[in-house]
């Protein structure tokens, strides 16, 4: 809307570069968490009166340190990522549409989640057919909408990281494997938020590494000389992905240890079908795997616990998620929060490597 007027007013054309355009998002999802981060919090510690319910047969810990916190903290991220993005963003750019989609529509599944969860006071929340159910019609919405967008072959393909010029036609499976893609993420999230900041920090780190996976993608010249998938129109996330950034940090103010708020589901679903459906935008939904390989390892620890105790009766970690298993071990929760950030940077560049190693 601004651009138009650079014709008279020079500072204006500034508003044509999508890294400034992104650095507006971050400042602006960062100082709009931060401004209302506080009021929003004693608002939900009013409505909420003992907060989010904690598992009874989770670390012991927890059943004194947690309660009464108040949940539905993601409502604090949305708002800033949904204003960030709507004020910088391209809004004739359709990508940046469906990731609102499935980040909101998530989101809606969280909360309702949530609030099952305070106003019944029972740890258990929507049942978990019906969450899938829920989350696979809005993915689905979302698959079908990506496959229109995007040009042939693109929107049939997989894209394998580390292979220049490799593109696996799945045809209509891809529909099917997208969805999978923003769902095992959204769920991924969802059980790496246990333990204060745990989830945020590597969520942040993500979208950072996919904010300048897009900007790359997005750009022909650079897609060139990377040898990477050119997508037209998917650089606009970058701008997206900004905003994430910027208003999880403010987030990450009230929620680091000892946290005034979890995110809850409303923000766990949320983030992580926004990673998700950016990463099968840009043809690099393996390369999530490997960015986002701390999700990855949490939600591998459940699957494996569930199998080995129902194959054998017996337990391969103490306690899962995998974050669970260390706190049984007796490390303090500040140790594993940051070193499973570390480990997430560390994964982090992982990823990124394979822009350049093809």
């Amino acid at each position: 809307m601004l651009y138009p007027l650079a014709d008279d007013f020079t500072v204006f054309n500034l508003f044509r570069y999508l890294t400034f355009r992104t650095g507006g998002a971050i400042l602006t999802a960062m100082v709009l968490s931060f401004w209302i981060g506080e009021p929003l919090i004693n608002w939900l510690r009013a409505r909420q009166g003992k907060g989010q319910p904690i598992r009874d047969d989770g670390p012991e810990s927890h059943l004194v340190s947690k309660r009464g916190t108040p949940t539905m903290g993601g409502f604090l991220i949305l708002l800033g990522l949904g204003t960030g993005t709507l004020l910088w963003a391209d809004l004739t750019n359709r990508y940046v549409w469906v990731v609102l989609l499935v980040t909101f529509g998530f989101g809606l599944v969280g909360f309702y989640d949530d609030y099952l969860k305070v106003t019944k006071q029972n740890p258990k929340g929507v049942p978990g057919k019906l969450k899938l159910v829920l989350q696979f019609a809005i993915a689905g919405i979302a698959a079908v909408w990506i496959h229109n967008i995007a040009a042939a072959p693109l929107n049939t393909s997989l894209a394998v990281p580390f292979l220049k010029d490799l593109l696996i036609n799945l045809g209509w499976f891809m529909i099917p494997f997208a969805i999978f893609v923003m769902i095992g993420a959204s769920n991924a999230v969802n059980l790496t938020d246990g333990l204060d900041g745990l989830a945020i920090v590597p969520v942040m780190i993500a979208a950072a590494s996919f904010g300048l996976i897009c900007y790359l993608v997005g750009n022909t010249v650079f897609a060139n000389y990377l040898q990477i998938n050119n997508v037209a129109g998917a650089g606009e996330l970058a701008v997206l992905c900004g905003a994430l950034v910027g208003a999880g940090l403010g987030f990450l103010w009230f929620n680091a240890p000892p946290a005034t708020v979890f995110m809850g589901d409303t923000g766990s679903l949320a983030l992580g079908g926004a990673l998700g459906t950016i990463s099968v935008i840009v043809k690099h939904e393996l390369v999530l795997a490997i960015i986002g390989g701390l999700f990855v390892l949490e939600t591998v620890s459940v699957m494996v616990q569930v199998a080995s105790f129902k194959l054998t009766g017996k337990r391969v970690f103490r306690m899962a998620p995998l974050h669970h298993h260390f706190e049984k071990k007796g490390w303090k929760e500040p140790t594993i929060v940051i070193r499973f950030w570390i480990i997430a940077v560390i994964l982090a560049l992982a990823g990124l490597s394979t822009l350049k190693l093809r």
